[in-house]
């Protein structure tokens, strides 16, 4: 079967100028950020195309894939809309180029120096903004805060300072204040770096930082289903992509307004909203969907499961979700607690769409960073508003460090070193001892053991628990409140 590219076209492809670098080649920013996009292009609100890098610069498997198809790839959506079963399939052709570069430096140069440049989009997932010492005076720096310390600095000298050069940042990451952080770890590599005074002032004041909330599940696809679409369409497509319907992106800050009148995505009918803060519709998505998932995928990939829909079917952790939800997210979000029901009422009758194949293994991917993000301030609600241990929150974090036990079938993606230094640590025979050397060390920013009272002997006891008697039993005693 031939490869998609640009022969397979119906209709010449529109030449758009390249206004966003986005960095992130992953499925999520190209069924989302990117589908956004390609329908806002067709309506005819904005006239934009997208130049793509990975974050660490690589040229791996899907940068060469969307390379080989001309940056050609489907978006397959399907879900349940007014009680009817609806798929919807989108050929993107928003992707201008994608390329690394560590291997075409003067290409990353290129688009760098270009007027038309206005937006970076970023999706480098929790681990990604965070300060680590790098050298932003070179453009392959290591971190993504170093890199854009470094890009930004390249602009700044080849405008020689033009005010009307900047940049506006949307960063897509789940972490809070994503945008925010990013920027204040900017400016800390430009001072380390010894960067002119007068270009941190033009960071500042030229460049937006917009924190941004977004929800659309997009998961991995069966081989049928891929064979199925491709015999549809006629072509091999290698970077199909495949999701839910129902998409979210809030764009917030103080400027969201100047975003708005440059990149009008709302008027194309989508779901794109502009506010001056993203934080109410963040700690609802992120504590109750986000967290809902990071928080069952540890004792459902132990039980047996391999998809959220399985998982969901499963009736022990069904009700292990739900009562997560109730007792501990609900009653710590300053919102109606009538109306969070209603949310999260809503958001897990998403989890049970059978079209969509949401691999477990996908939402594991850096499982010790999402659950501080995502879970450890729901935890650490319960006990300064509430004065109380949850102990929901602490049986699934007792999980997640099962799950990356020496023994598990499970085989972790995360950080080489946190999945080696948890290895080592490991004593079944002094399982309090592993758990205070785990939360000792640098994995996590906060020491969640210090920080909670009772937090390291109640996961230290439901650890020993499901190393002793297996997650079912585990599980079944923490439902029936033993």
């Amino acid at each position: 079967m031939k490869q998609l590219n640009n022969s397979d076209l119906e209709v010449k492809r529109i030449k758009r100028p390249v206004k966003v670098l986005q960095f992130g080649e992953g499925n999520f920013l190209r069924a989302f950020v990117d589908w956004i996009i390609d329908t806002a292009n067709e309506k005819g609100v904005i006239d934009t195309s997208v130049a793509v890098v990975s974050p660490r610069f690589k040229y791996n498997p899907t940068i060469q894939n969307l390379e080989k198809q001309d940056c050609l790839y489907n978006v397959c959506l399907e879900g349940v809309e007014n009680g009817t079963p609806k798929k919807e399939t989108r050929l993107i052709t928003s992707l201008e180029k994608a390329f690394s570069p560590t291997e075409h430096p003067e290409e990353y140069a290129v688009i760098i120096e270009s007027p038309e440049l206005r937006f970076v989009i970023s999706n480098t997932t929790e681990q990604g903004i965070k300060y680590d010492e790098d050298d932003a005076t070179k453009l392959c720096a290591a971190t993504f805060p170093g890199k854009v310390a470094a890009l930004l600095h390249h602009r700044y000298k080849h405008f020689n300072g033009d005010k009307d050069k900047g940049l506006i940042f949307l960063s897509c990451e789940l972490s809070e204040n994503n945008a925010a952080r990013l920027l204040e770890y900017v400016t800390k590599h430009a001072e380390n770096a010894g960067f002119e005074k007068e270009f941190i002032d033009w960071v500042n004041n030229s460049c937006i930082f917009c924190d941004t909330l977004v929800d659309r599940i997009v998961s991995g696809y069966s081989e049928d289903s891929v064979k199925e679409i491709e015999k549809e369409k006629g072509y091999e497509d290698k970077a199909l992509v495949k999701g839910e319907l129902y998409h979210l992106w809030v764009i917030g800050g103080e400027k969201a307004d100047k975003v708005k009148e440059e990149l009008p995505l709302d008027k194309a009918g989508l779901n794109v909203y502009f506010l001056p803060s993203v934080k109410e519709f963040r700690d609802k998505k992120v504590r109750i969907l986000n967290g809902a998932h990071t928080g069952m995928v540890a004792l459902s990939i132990l039980a047996g499961n391999n998809t959220v829909f399985e998982a969901f079917s499963d009736p022990e952790i069904n009700k292990f979700v739900n009562l997560f939800i109730e007792r501990e997210v609900i009653p710590v979000i300053d919102e109606d607690p009538k109306e969070l029901k209603e949310f999260s009422e809503e958001i897990l009758e998403r989890f049970y769409n059978p079209y969509i194949n949401h691999q477990l293994r996908s939402i594991a991917l850096n499982s010790l960073s999402k659950w501080e993000t995502r879970n450890y301030p729901t935890l650490k609600d319960n006990w300064t508003k509430l004065n109380k241990l949850a102990d929901l929150s602490v049986f699934t974090f007792a999980a997640l460090l099962a799950m990356y036990a020496p023994d598990s079938p499970f085989t972790p993606e995360d950080k080489p070193e946190h999945v080696a230094l948890i290895k080592e640590s490991w004593n079944d025979n002094d399982l309090k001892s592993t758990v205070a050397t785990i939360l000792d060390s640098d994995i996590f920013s906060e020491n969640f053991g210090k920080e909670i009272p009772g937090f390291l002997e109640k996961a230290t006891e439901y650890l020993t628990s499901i190393r002793k008697n297996g997650i079912r039993k585990a599980l079944t005693d923490v439902l029936e409140g033993k």
